[in-house]
């Protein structure tokens, strides 16, 4: 895959299109997840999602995550996306998909790639509510961040 394999943007993701640039022949299996924004956390309405990054460090820790996740579970490819400024609910905030020869390792290399992504990547999420009350930003565990 070419440098399109990680990816930060303000542009729609194309969930489709990246299970097509994963595709290879040895790879029996494509598994992906896509990440969309939802309309409630923590019993509170949200109105949309703003997302940051300090993206040359962002950029590098994809890439790191893509060869780290491919060398760990014998991936044929993978691929991360992930849009960034202000999302409205329903938008897909992420995609990611996986190729390998066998499912057991696609399934493993997209969890893997998902979960490190929320934890190790310096992506950042801002929710805006409905009751008017301040923006938060919210950590990768879901809790409000301190700022």
């Amino acid at each position: 895959m070419s440098d399109s394999a990680t990816k930060l943007t303000r542009e729609v993701l194309d969930p489709e299109a990246l299970n097509k640039a994963v595709e290879r022949p040895e790879a029996g299996a494509v598994v992906s997840f896509v990440g969309t924004t939802r309309n409630r956390h923590e019993g509170r309405a949200v109105l949309k999602l703003a997302y940051e990054a300090h993206e040359p460090l962002a950029k590098k820790a994809l890439e790191k995550l893509r060869a780290d996740a491919i060398g760990k579970f014998g991936l044929s490819d993978a691929a991360i996306h992930h849009r960034l400024g202000e999302l409205q609910i329903g938008e897909a905030s992420v995609a990611i998909a996986a190729s390998a020869p066998h499912r057991d390792a696609a399934f493993q290399g997209c969890r893997y790639l998902i979960d490190t992504l929320k934890t190790g990547v310096p992506i950042w999420k801002k929710e805006f509510y409905a009751d008017g009350s301040a923006p938060v930003w919210v950590g990768p565990d879901g809790k409000p961040v301190q700022v």
